[in-house]
């Protein structure tokens, strides 16, 4: 059973930090992409950022690009970590992570597993 547990959300002044972390666990695929979502209020959840399985290829969407940086670690679980800076209200949102297929080529990026976690609250005042 699929397990993603996000954590470190919060609330933050324009232009701080934040970092997240997801927990992953509970499956038997190897060589997983990782990727975060967000979700705004009363918007569809979108894809932010993710990460290739061996850590070196990562790829953002254009609005957060030289502002998140997306890692990870592999030992019996994955975790996954967003590095948040220069935060505006725009990145207000619920964030999540998954397992990503990628498509490079069309810059389709969608969620393998179909359960999600809880989520991480971030809310960014101005």
């Amino acid at each position: 059973q699929v397990k993603l547990v996000e954590s470190g959300g919060g609330l933050v002044q324009a232009g701080g930090s934040l970092n997240l972390s997801c927990a992953a666990s509970g499956w038997t695929l190897i060589n997983v992409n990782m990727g975060w979502w967000r979700q705004a209020p009363g918007k569809e959840r979108e894809f932010v950022a993710g990460i290739g399985w061996t850590g070196e290829r990562k790829w953002y969407v254009d609005s957060v690009k030289g502002r998140f940086a997306i890692s990870r670690i592999d030992t019996h679980i994955t975790t996954v970590y967003l590095h948040m800076n220069s935060l505006n209200p725009e990145d207000t949102a619920v964030y999540f992570c998954n397992a990503v297929k990628a498509n490079h080529n069309l810059g389709t990026y969608s969620p393998i597993f179909t359960s999600w976690g809880q989520g991480a609250q971030v809310t960014v005042s101005s």
